[in-house]
């Protein structure tokens, strides 16, 4: 989570920070999705800052571009509850792997419960905040998001990739979902599901990560940790599922055979590598490591730190490398 000020303390404490304040419906727009130009500002990092119009909202992401003839594929990277592009970026390292890599590397921005707000979330379903409560198009913004890429000749279709930290890994299980004919794999990170998903519209390759000592999302299932906002509103809207729910879910709808288990000292790893859609599931309970990115760094002061023993980028990369979607798909 970014290091921003908080007018209310108990909320530093929470890596799904959500905006303070009741949330406001916010009717939506049939105004077609149009590219806007970019801002004209290159971060220290190298990614440049854009924004496309989604339903009435300007919609802001960081890119970073590879360069080159061929179109490349692309990772996109959905910040926490209260975080935004530029934390998601440093918290996860993955610049550095896109560039390694020749890959794109995209940081959307959620949104805030009122204007100027900085402290962004997704509307996962049933979480988070202000984003779920005004019924935001989260995943009408991403598939336009893709659409751009793609049209520009710089995306490879057929490697389009989703992971994301907390709420951004309960969206990525929901584009999972809902995009799966445009996604060729999700990671979602120290995430969840909530037991009551509709079937993806396609099979979808998963690398599930969770923490082990994750204090916020709990293992076993059951509210999350989080104090109410005012008048006793909290940023979900029912309990989340146990952990392991992950990985069912995606190995059942992927018609995966049973599973095998292998315990290091980083993960307990459960694998369903035979699966009758060629879409295998990955599901790494992370030793020691709680509501934090392994391998990465904290996104603000006060939060968990990430274990150094798993690198969740570079092993996420190494499952994303190996996925491409059908092109009938």
């Amino acid at each position: 989570m970014p290091r921003i000020p908080l007018a209310r303390p108990f909320l530093a404490a929470l890596a799904l920070t959500v905006v303070a304040g009741l949330a406001r419906s916010v009717a939506m727009s049939p105004e077609s999705t149009r590219p806007q130009s970019a801002q004209g500002r290159t971060t220290p990092t190298g990614t440049a800052e854009r924004s496309i119009s989604h339903n009435g909202r300007t919609r802001t992401y960081r890119i970073y571009d590879p360069g080159g003839d061929a179109p490349a594929p692309v990772v996109i990277v959905l910040h926490g509850g209260g975080g935004n592009a530029a934390n998601a970026e440093r918290m996860t390292g993955f610049t550095r792997i896109a560039r390694r890599e020749g890959a794109m590397a995209v940081y959307p921005d959620g949104t805030a419960g009122r204007p100027r707000g900085r402290l962004l979330t997704w509307n996962a379903g049933h979480c988070c905040a202000a984003a779920m409560d005004n019924r935001v198009d989260d995943v009408g913004f991403i598939s336009a998001l893709i659409d751009t890429l793609v049209a520009s000749g710089r995306a490879d279709a057929t490697r389009i990739y989703v992971t994301g930290m907390s709420n951004g890994g309960m969206m990525a299980h929901r584009l999972g979902r809902e995009l799966s004919t445009k996604i060729a794999a999700i990671a979602p990170v120290v995430g969840a599901v909530f037991g009551d998903e509709a079937p993806p519209r396609a099979p979808v390759p998963a690398f599930i990560v969770v923490g082990a000592t994750d204090a916020v999302v709990p293992p076993d299932g059951g509210p999350l940790q989080l104090r109410g906002l005012l008048g006793g509103r909290s940023a979900a809207d029912r309990n989340v599922a146990p952990a392991m729910a992950q990985g069912t879910y995606w190995a059942t709808h992927n018609g995966c055979a049973a599973p095998a288990k292998t315990t290091t000292p980083a993960a307990e790893t459960t694998t369903w590598s035979s699966c009758t859609s060629g879409a295998p599931v990955a599901f790494h309970s992370v030793s020691g490591n709680g509501h934090a990115w392994p391998g990465g760094q904290t996104g603000r002061q006060g939060a968990a730190e990430p274990t150094t023993a798993f690198d969740a980028s570079a092993e996420m990369w190494a499952f994303f490398s190996r996925q491409r979607r059908p092109a009938a798909r």
